[in-house]
């Protein structure tokens, strides 16, 4: 079954290429800061009747030399059908495209990337006609990035790092040092790492130690937290649309109008598909006490709907709204 966890290994290499120069750098591959990277079909199925396809594949295009393909596969665990996939994944790209191919495995357990490691062979009456050769990237050489200041100049690989050590007993630091690494980007940026670990690490202790981090009612006031920012964002907003009113009404219902754009604009900032009935029913909704229970919740849940569920309200329906 492919998680999200799987997921995440190798598609932050095509969401954020600039990982590429640090990962192959621990494992003593030099890739110069320039280079172009694009991303490549992953399908490697012939006319028919078996489906192939690699993880990530990208084309990789350095300022110092020829270019070359990197095959990314992420692996949680031994597959001895890896052995025959691999071989012919190098050797189908490598045929399509006419460029080196590199393969890198990206695994989370060490004895899984132990076996990974390879080499990889058929031999027939002693002899061998080709041999696959992984590179691997595990906890073991994958580097701890504890230091905020790291975390701030390579976010990218410092949310890979947290992914990669998210059993390890040193998660939690790594966790809180991109924490306030992210606090000092601006949203626009800090958001993809947010959501890249949120969505990630899943149901697990390192997966609720991050959304402990990222919560905004945990840095109330004033740390000015990605989630504080895009909340104060929208309840000023709705604010000054009542002030504008100039009557004691309209200032009440321009407070509840920014509770309401504060809890919209951070379920957007969290990437989460806000519906129109689920709009409609914060933007029209007064009960400041109500507001603010969707405003605690809106920098945890996992769909915008269970805003209202959670608290044993029905599903969205605009004639019950407060």
């Amino acid at each position: 079954m492919v998680t999200s966890a799987h997921e995440g290994m190798h598609r932050i290499f095509q969401e954020r290429p600039e990982i590429l120069t640090p990962v192959l750098g621990v494992l003593g591959i030099a890739l110069p800061e320039k280079a172009t990277v694009h991303a490549v079909t992953t399908d490697a199925t012939e006319t028919r009747p078996l489906v192939r396809h690699v993880d990530t594949v990208l084309r990789v295009a350095p300022s110092d030399g020829e270019d070359f393909l990197l095959a990314v596969e992420a692996q949680e665990r031994r597959d001895r059908k890896k052995a025959s996939s691999w071989a012919y994944y190098v050797a189908f790209l490598e045929a399509k495209y006419d460029l080196p191919v590199t393969l890198l495995v990206v695994c989370r357990d060490r004895a899984t990337a132990k076996w990974a490691a390879g080499p990889f062979a058929r031999p027939n009456r002693g002899w061998t006609a080709q041999r696959t050769y992984p590179l691997v990237v595990s906890p073991d050489n994958l580097p701890v990035i504890t230091d905020e200041r790291t975390a701030a100049k390579q976010p990218a690989l410092a949310a890979f790092s947290a992914l990669a050590h998210a059993h390890s007993p040193d998660i939690d630091a790594i966790l809180d040092a991109l924490g306030r690494a992210l606090e000092g980007m601006d949203w626009s940026a800090a958001g993809y790492f947010y959501q890249f670990l949120d969505v990630t690490l899943g149901e697990t202790p390192a997966g609720d130690k991050w959304r402990d981090i990222v919560t905004f009612v945990n840095y109330f006031p004033g740390r000015g937290t990605v989630l504080e920012k895009a909340y104060l964002e929208g309840k000023t907003e709705g604010e000054a649309t009542g002030e504008a009113k100039g009557e004691a009404r309209g200032e009440a219902r321009g407070e509840a109008r920014g509770e309401a754009k504060g809890v919209l604009r951070v379920l957007e900032v969290r990437g989460l598909t806000i519906s129109d009935e689920v709009r409609e029913r914060i933007t029209t909704c007064t009960d400041l006490d109500r507001l603010n229970d969707w405003l605690d919740r809106a920098g945890t849940v996992k769909r915008a709907e269970d805003l209202f569920t959670e608290i044993g309200e029905s599903s969205p329906n605009p004639a019950e709204q407060g």
